[in-house]
């Protein structure tokens, strides 16, 4: 029997969850403060349109998971008031904008014995998928140092709305960069400490950086840096980490984390690697790689076996977390 989802925020990023629901699950309904928004995307799934998340949720009992696909700053109010409906939630990166909320979600999450997940969609890229399992594999030895680099476009126009505010959109690491920080922590594990260094360059109707670099100490002892910025002219370049072991180098780049550029690792012969997705296409900017269909293959599949490996809210938090720190390390 399909599971059935409800979808808050029929924005860009809403429309493109309804697509993997409709293809693998159950729409049972939307909402959108838009309510004209809600009835169109509504429409195109026989799906019930609310303008109000907390009339959803009351009217719709039959629901099962709430995907939440809203502004920044609403992830985590909004999840909450779902979980404590007693719905599963799939909630956008980044799962919320500070610690102390992103916490509340998991403490919700685990007093009303609900699973939350969060999208992480970049680990299901082909070259990142390889990537890990080197690491896990022990085929780099030990890992003495890495770097990212996050060099994309988002022009003046991008910073509509809520985007650009501290209170709903946070920051270009929640909002740009929040996969490359999930992808640092799940390949190399936790952050020791970080120095920083921002600025804004480009982008005065902005409420924070366009430009940061970090350094990293690792827990495991590696240092590394993350050199990210939106003023790439006119295009997005780069999205690339670089793995220094003592058994081999990896680079994973393109501009979207989906090219294997450099693979030189003792013992391991360079794979064909299957072709991932398209980016998500935005009009006039370029967005992340599009593996929507997997995350929601494996939420699924997580719904059904608690055993079945899938981001999850403690990992958004751990996201959040280094974040936090980063941002903290960029006022002193």
């Amino acid at each position: 029997m399909s599971i059935k989802f409800a979808i808050i925020g029929c924005g860009r990023i809403g429309s493109r969850h309804a697509i993997q629901i409709a293809a693998q699950a159950k729409l049972i309904a939307v909402c959108d403060i838009d309510l004209q928004k809600a009835q169109n995307l509504a429409q195109q799934y026989g799906a019930k349109a609310y303008d109000n998340i907390h009339t959803l949720l009351t009217n719709e009992p039959t629901i099962e998971v709430v995907s939440i696909c809203t502004p920044n700053g609403l992830h985590a109010p909004q999840t909450i008031a779902a979980l404590q409906s007693k719905k599963h939630v799939l909630c956008e990166k980044p799962l919320s904008i500070s610690v102390a909320t992103a916490a509340q979600m998991l403490q919700t999450a685990a007093a009303n014995h609900q699973k939350l997940f969060v999208v992480k969609q970049n680990r299901y890229n082909p070259p990142i998928i390889f990537l890990k399992k080197l690491i896990d594999d022990g085929a780099l030895g030990k890992i003495n140092s890495f770097q990212i680099n996050c060099f994309w476009n988002r022009p003046t126009a991008y910073y509509q709305d809520w985007k650009g505010t501290k209170e709903l959109d946070g920051g270009t690491l929640y909002t740009q960069f929040s996969h490359f920080i999930d992808l640092m922590y799940w390949l190399l594990g936790d952050v020791a400490t970080v120095q920083t260094t921002v600025a804004n360059f480009l982008h005065p109707t902005i409420a924070f950086e366009d430009t940061g670099m970090v350094i990293f100490n690792m827990q495991n002892g590696a240092i590394g840096t993350l050199n990210y910025t939106v003023n790439s002219f006119d295009t997005n370049m780069e999205g690339s980490i670089t793995v220094f072991g003592e058994k081999g180098t990896v680079k994973v780049g393109g501009q979207y984390l989906n090219e294997l550029e450099y693979c030189n690792v003792q013992n391991v012969e360079v794979p064909t690697l299957p072709k991932g997705n398209p980016s998500n296409s935005y009009g006039f900017y370029q967005g992340s790689m599009s593996n929507h269909d997997k995350v929601y293959e494996n939420i699924i599949a997580a719904l059904q076996n608690n055993e079945h490996e899938v981001a999850s809210g403690e990992d958004g938090l751990r996201t959040v977390v280094i974040i936090e720190k980063i941002y903290a390390a960029s006022q002193h």
